[in-house]
């Protein structure tokens, strides 16, 4: 077996259903020469089981387990501390890698020297027929789509709208050299990450490949279908000031615009819909603010859509 150059790191609580799905990713890769670290983040189903079975099947992959639940982001970091191979990547355990992604990834990487590469991916929805990839959303492309080798957040400021760490695979070197930590503790942890990765990459790269088929949950059980909780809501907001806060710490103008500009026409119209009716007038004062305050950083934005420009005004007044 060829020494391994990869490490994916796929952490998982309570997906039994999807698993196996998502570890057939991995064992198909045109790649072959990577390891497996499975973290098993408490669960109380199948998955801790699933993972060892696989384990004792495939010596590429080692399992973690945590006795209680402790998060995705001390999942992730749990894995990281085991990391022994140059490059590394994400895989959450209810999502698919394409059949290409780790060569794509990985060979992109190797030929610019870049510290950290970008692809493109697709949600995964459930229908009748069982769960169907959709197509690569604009705002994907936008970030991904032409291929980039060798740039930065200055040459290339819409990259700061692809914030989930499975789309990526970087150098271990470029994390510890930087000390990048997943925060625990919280949901969206991929938000602070990814801007801290392009703030401080010396360059990297995008590619138009869909890398990832990321699955929204037929049950509901997706983080990002809980945004109507209260609780989910302030962890999100926090991600994207945080994640702002690193853009601008490093004066990165055009890509703070570009991830605002993005999330006032993406993120936030869902967002007032649910605030329209939400029993907690919390829910519908936090919106309003951040509202207020992502356009008053975007003097002059216009939505594209009329009926999201109808819910920003609305908001504004919250």
């Amino acid at each position: 077996m060829s020494t391994p150059v990869v490490t994916v790191i796929i952490p998982g609580r309570d997906v039994a259903p999807y698993a196996e799905e998502a570890l057939d990713s991995l064992r198909t890769q045109t790649l072959s020469s990577w390891r497996g670290i499975l973290v098993d983040d408490g669960s109380r189903d199948a998955t801790g089981s699933m993972f060892r079975a696989a384990a004792a099947a495939d010596p590429r992959l080692n399992v973690v387990s945590h006795d209680r639940p402790r998060g995705l982001g001390a999942a992730r970091n749990a894995g990281l501390d085991l990391v022994e191979t140059p490059f590394v990547a994400f895989l959450d355990a209810d999502d698919i890698l394409a059949p290409r992604a780790l060569e794509r990834l990985v060979g992109t990487l190797d030929a610019s020297g870049s510290d950290f590469v970008a692809g493109a991916y697709v949600r995964l929805r459930p229908t009748d027929e069982g769960y169907t990839p959709g197509p690569v959303q604009p705002w994907v492309a936008a970030a991904t789509d032409p291929e980039r080798r060798g740039v930065t957040l200055a040459d290339h400021p819409a990259a700061s709208g692809n914030i989930v760490a499975w789309s990526k695979a970087s150098r271990i070197e470029f994390w510890r050299r930087n000390r990048l930590r997943f925060p625990e503790g919280r949901l969206y942890e991929d938000q602070l990450v990814a801007q801290q990765m392009y703030t401080r990459a010396r360059a990297f790269d995008v590619i138009p490949d869909v890398v990832v088929q990321w699955r929204e949950r037929a049950d509901g059980s997706s983080i990002t279908q809980h945004r109507a909780q209260l609780p989910v809501l302030v962890d999100y907001l926090d991600g994207l000031r945080g994640g702002l806060a690193v853009l601008d710490a490093a004066d990165a103008r055009a890509a703070a615009r570009a991830r605002v500009d993005l999330v006032l026409d993406l993120d936030v119209p869902p967002l007032v819909r649910i605030a329209q009716t939400h029993p907690d007038p919390d829910y519908r004062r936090r919106v309003g603010a951040l509202v207020r305050e992502f356009l008053a950083r975007t003097p002059g934005h216009e939505s594209r859509e009329s009926e999201t420009a109808e819910l920003l005004r609305a908001a504004h007044l919250w």
